[in-house]
């Protein structure tokens, strides 16, 4: 997909000068203490395959990796109900998430495939930020501590890894984009075309690296949806997408979901879209 180059050498020029969860809201949720069914631990981190092993290539760049909602978060639903400034309105600090019908949690899910996608990062030579880390804290970071922890990074893109929730039938992958802001706290102003650009350059590496298609359900076909709800891109100051890697509400989605080598493609895929972002002549 073409890339307006000049916005995001501007983006770059300037970078360098210096939980919210998607479409949740319906979703059916494991049992409290349900299990995370054998798919594999959630710290194993494979060595990078040859071809994204390029070293060097994102040194000096920062990623902030947010792995979508916590394990955690099914035993605190007080804490993280109380709501939150997103600019816009005021929203449930976080979510438990969604999971598949063997009750394989988002949350373990996104887990797994940020450490992934860490680990490949990190070979290239980025700096490498999380949210929140295994056994770090009991529940969330809120979606707007999320937001914050990128921001004051400075990093120069954020992704946020899901899982959806939607009706069997629904299969693919889509990429959410911040859409224009100016409310409250919230001016998504000066990031809406690079974090587009990042957008773009996810859904092309991450359906080559994994075979997904894009999502059959929204963005018409072009796996991408822009949405003004989520507190963790209303409240960034930097690039920043939500990458939904499948939805666990069906079946065929789930099962690729629950595949340890599935997962690594998918950590490989959003590795690719980052590199084609940040350092597009490597």
């Amino acid at each position: 997909m073409a890339v307006a180059g000049g916005a995001l050498a501007g983006w770059l020029s300037w970078r360098s000068a210096d939980g919210s969860a998607p479409r949740g809201d319906g979703r059916a949720l494991p049992a409290a203490g349900a299990p995370d069914r054998a798919h594999g631990r959630t710290d194993d981190r494979p060595p990078a395959t040859a071809r994204s092993t390029r070293e060097g290539h994102l040194s000096g760049r920062i990623v902030v990796i947010d792995p979508g909602h916590n394990p955690g978060n099914f035993r605190h639903s007080a804490d993280i109900n109380q709501l939150v400034d997103i600019g816009t309105h005021r929203k449930e600090c976080d979510t438990t998430g969604t999971a598949a019908a063997d009750g394989y949690t988002e949350a373990a899910f996104t887990r797994d495939v940020s450490q992934r996608l860490r680990a490949l990062l990190e070979k290239e030579g980025a700096k490498v930020v999380l949210t929140h880390e295994e056994g770090e804290r009991a529940f969330g970071p809120c979606i707007d501590e999320r937001a914050r922890i990128g921001n004051e990074a400075k990093a120069d893109a954020v992704i946020s890894v899901h899982a959806d929730g939607s009706a069997e039938g629904h299969r693919g992958f889509h990429v959410i984009l911040p859409g224009k802001v100016e409310s409250g706290g919230a001016d998504t102003t000066a990031i809406v075309g690079p974090s587009r650009q990042l957008g773009e350059h996810v859904v092309e590496a991450f359906a080559r690296a994994t075979g997904s298609g894009r999502a059959n359900y929204l963005g018409g076909g072009t796996g991408l949806d822009v949405r003004t709800d989520l507190g963790g891109l209303n409240l960034s100051t930097v690039p920043k997408v939500f990458v939904e890697c499948g939805n666990m509400g069906d079946s065929r989605d789930a099962a690729l979901l629950a595949s340890a080598d599935w997962r690594q493609k998918a950590a490989l895929g959003i590795a690719e879209g980052l590199r084609a972002f940040l350092a597009p002549t490597a």
